[in-house]
């Protein structure tokens, strides 16, 4: 009998966000992302899925429960944390506005 391979569960297979509408994701605005944002807060890969929209360059949508532009802010935190070690830890963890 033919057994299809199987995968590795992914971060994505467990995402809260895989029942709902992709548009949510995508508002007009980022003042908008509000729904988005509730839902990523329920979700159990909510880091992961920050962590790959931060190392993909995602420009667009909301991810792990940020903005564009709050993830462009995390990344400044991140750079400037780098660039003065010793920093508050607080500069470089994950906070959702």
């Amino acid at each position: 009998m033919f057994e299809p391979p199987t995968r590795e569960l992914v971060w994505q297979d467990l995402a809260a966000c895989r029942e709902f509408s992709v548009e949510s994701f995508y508002p007009p605005t980022d003042q908008d992302g509000d729904e988005a944002k509730a839902i990523c807060f329920t979700c159990s890969v909510r880091e992961q899925c920050l962590e790959f929209a931060l190392a993909a360059g995602e420009r667009f949508g909301i991810w792990g429960g940020m903005t564009p532009q709050e993830r462009r802010y995390l990344i400044a935190r991140r750079r400037r944390a780098a660039q003065f070690p010793g920093e508050s830890e607080e500069e470089t963890t994950l906070t959702m506005t």
